[in-house]
């Protein structure tokens, strides 16, 4: 994590190591970090609206490939990421993956 932090965010790696005393609601104040950390949520929330209109118009099988690439490339952008844009990138199209490949068809939901 501290690698992560120095490379990434070092600002937030300085506070760590300066701060005397933390709490547990509120250990690092960075709007780039929480951008960071929330970006794959507010892209599943999102996404989850377009991949209903996939997955109605073509088929789970199609929402479900294009979640899964999505993720994988995604996965690419986080692994090789050089800078927080890159980070940031990535974590959009895990959460699209995650968006798209969360359809549920109307007859799995009914299986016991």
């Amino acid at each position: 994590m501290e690698e992560f932090l120095s490379k990434f965010f070092p600002e937030v790696d300085r506070q760590m190591h300066n701060a005397r005393r933390e709490t547990a609601y509120c250990k690092f104040d960075n709007q780039l970090l929480q951008l960071f950390t929330s970006s794959l949520y507010l892209a599943a929330l999102v996404s989850s609206f377009a991949a209903s209109a996939v997955t109605r118009k073509y088929g789970r099988k199609i929402s479900m490939f294009v979640g899964g690439v999505a993720f994988l490339i995604g996965s690419l952008f986080n692994a090789f990421a050089t800078n927080v844009a890159m980070l940031i990138i990535g974590r959009l199209l895990l959460g699209v993956g995650v968006g798209f490949a969360n359809q549920v068809s109307q007859h799995d939901s009914h299986v016991v």
